[in-house]
């Protein structure tokens, strides 16, 4: 197994007739209609057998009905483009409707792993969907355009924090919940989780859970530990705490390179991706810069992103 370390700190309507004239027209229409055999077929208002109707596809004007799906790839072209990406990123398939069953990854177990039912810790999702999951940890940067980017190319990501780096600003994590995607635990200050004792892990995890009950309605169910690392303790306060899945990654994509676990580097099916809310203090370039990098790649190689918290 290559280790992967996180660079924390690297770099017309028509108008109607007037009245008068309006019905002047019935009468001689009428008139007509009762002299003529074909009165007998069509009437006078029109809607006989024979009548004129809109043809398929076409609305009560004879014009051509919208096509919603044609509207909505034209948005999604347009957003493509204005964000500065190569192609439009591949929609997701729906989520399964059966879950994968989800085991620790082999050589990354602890002691008792499954007898106590301690919370895998796992970097690929077992599926045959061409899809990888982005995640996206800390909190430190908070930018607003990172934001709009992905509400704009519908591509949803989980987001792990730590609360000494989001309780500046919790609205911003709020808006991003709300735009449909999934806030999960990674301590209140991340820490090296393995240096504590089992009483101080409880408490960066619990602790963290109280937060995220109070700021984002719920405590979740997922944890991942600082660094990728952990020891039975950690695994152990976080299924105390309510944590059911310790998700890391297989491959972590900076603003300018990628780095990958394996030795093929290469991208495989249910592949968990990291990422990091970081700008230009700590890299050189912006989110925005990262997620283009991100998704140019994924699309090209003819992966969907899709949300994690789908497949658990």
């Amino acid at each position: 197994m290559r280790l992967v370390v996180q660079n924390d700190k690297s770099r017309s309507r028509r108008r109607g007739a007037a009245p008068g004239r309006r019905r002047r027209v019935t009468a001689l229409g009428c008139g007509a209609a009762v002299l003529a055999s074909t009165a007998l077929f069509t009437g006078c208002s029109g809607s006989g057998p024979h009548a004129s109707r809109p043809a398929a596809g076409q609305g009560a004007t004879g014009h051509a009905a919208p096509d919603p799906r044609a509207a909505e790839h034209a948005r999604m072209v347009a957003a493509a483009k204005r964000w500065g990406l190569d192609e439009v990123p591949l929609a997701p398939p729906p989520p399964p409707k059966v879950k994968p069953h989800i085991t620790a990854r082999a050589g990354f177990e602890v002691d008792h792993q499954e007898d106590w039912g301690l919370p895998p810790v796992f970097t690929t999702v077992p599926t045959r969907n061409k899809v990888v999951f982005l995640t996206i940890d800390d909190g430190s940067e908070k930018d607003p355009r990172f934001l709009q980017m992905m509400r704009d190319l519908k591509v949803p990501y989980t987001a792990f924090l730590s609360n000494y780096l989001v309780k500046d600003d919790y609205g911003y994590f709020r808006k991003a919940q709300s735009y449909g995607n999934t806030l999960n635990n990674h301590t209140l200050t991340h820490p090296y989780l393995p240096g504590l004792s089992y009483e101080e892990q409880k408490h960066e995890i619990c602790g963290m859970q109280d937060i995220m009950r109070k700021q984002f309605g719920k405590r979740p169910a997922v944890l991942r530990p600082p660094y990728g690392n952990y020891n039975q303790d950690t695994l152990v306060a976080a299924k105390s705490c309510g944590i059911k899945y310790a998700p890391i990654w297989n491959e972590e994509v900076y603003v300018d390179h990628w780095e990958y676990r394996e030795d093929d580097q290469r991208l495989r099916r249910g592949d968990i991706v990291l990422t990091h809310f970081r700008g230009r203090s700590d890299w050189d370039g912006t989110m925005v810069d990262d997620m283009r990098r991100f998704l140019n790649k994924v699309t090209r190689e003819g992966y969907a992103v899709a949300r994690l918290e789908d497949y658990l």
